[in-house]
């Protein structure tokens, strides 16, 4: 009769934890890109699920190049317009941490114009690199999907 207890416990707790629902509204969204301060690139954890998490990211200079091995990214660009540059090769690539390779650039890569609206899907183990225009940041939305 525990283990029965026990069993419908944990199975409660994995549906409630699996029947989430976040709503971010521009207004929401905005609000929390004004919360992240001035640093000229800045990152903010949303929300982890099962398979995935959220972010929401702002740069205002260029970052590193990045491959992630085991993680695919969703973009989506709430402000203003940048470059991105995917494929090619690595240049300079160190491991960031497990899984996680950051670099100084990309060779050979495809150039693609990003703008507010744009939506973007980057598979693991592709190299990227956001290339920010100066004064012209870039805010977006991120859905990082693990376990690829």
């Amino acid at each position: 009769m525990t283990r029965l207890i026990l069993l419908i416990v944990a199975l409660t707790a994995v549906a409630q934890t699996t029947q989430v629902v976040d709503l971010y509204t521009p207004r929401d969204l905005t609000a929390m890109r004004q919360q992240m301060g001035r640093k000229a690139n800045s990152f903010r954890d949303l929300q982890k699920y099962g398979n995935h998490y959220t972010m929401l990211a702002h740069r205002e200079t260029t970052g590193s190049s990045e491959i992630h091995e085991h993680e695919a990214d969703i973009f989506f660009v709430r402000e203003g317009d940048s470059v991105i540059v995917t494929g090619g090769k690595m240049v300079g690539g160190h491991l960031q941490k497990p899984g996680e390779l950051r670099g100084t650039s990309i060779e050979g890569g495809q150039k693609r114009s990003l703008k507010a609206g744009d939506v973007i899907h980057i598979p693991a183990g592709v190299p990227h690199q956001i290339l920010v225009t100066p004064g012209k940041p870039i805010t977006y939305f991120v859905v990082k999907v693990t376990g690829q």
